[in-house]
């Protein structure tokens, strides 16, 4: 006897904003914290290595890379080999509006 393999029902029109809701709320979980927040505003620049991470925002370097891995793991910035470094860039330029925005917002 042979067994196909199911796929999951198709999603409801009900399911795609619970959905989206869900990405956002995992987004702004990995950017709920000041050093994610400077990293973005440093990237929203162009693309920075870990030392220049470092040096803009008066942090450790294992800190700054500590939180390079929970954006990376969250899609929120890549990665580029140069060399022997690594530069990292945002991925979306959306991102970099969010975290301004919100810079503003707070500074009003």
């Amino acid at each position: 006897m042979h067994v196909t393999p199911t796929s999951p029902p198709p999603p409801t029109p009900t399911d795609e904003p619970i959905r989206a809701l869900e990405a956002a709320s995992d987004l702004l979980k990995a950017l709920a914290s000041p050093v994610r927040l400077g990293i973005v505003r440093e990237l929203s620049e162009g693309g920075k290595y870990v030392h220049e991470l470092v040096d803009a925002l008066g942090v450790s370097q294992p800190l700054v890379s500590q939180h390079l891995r929970v954006l990376r793991n969250s899609r929120i910035v890549t990665t580029r080999r140069q060399a022997r470094e690594i530069q990292y860039d945002l991925a979306d330029e959306h991102i970099a509006h969010i975290v301004l925005d919100a810079i503003r917002h707070a500074q009003e």
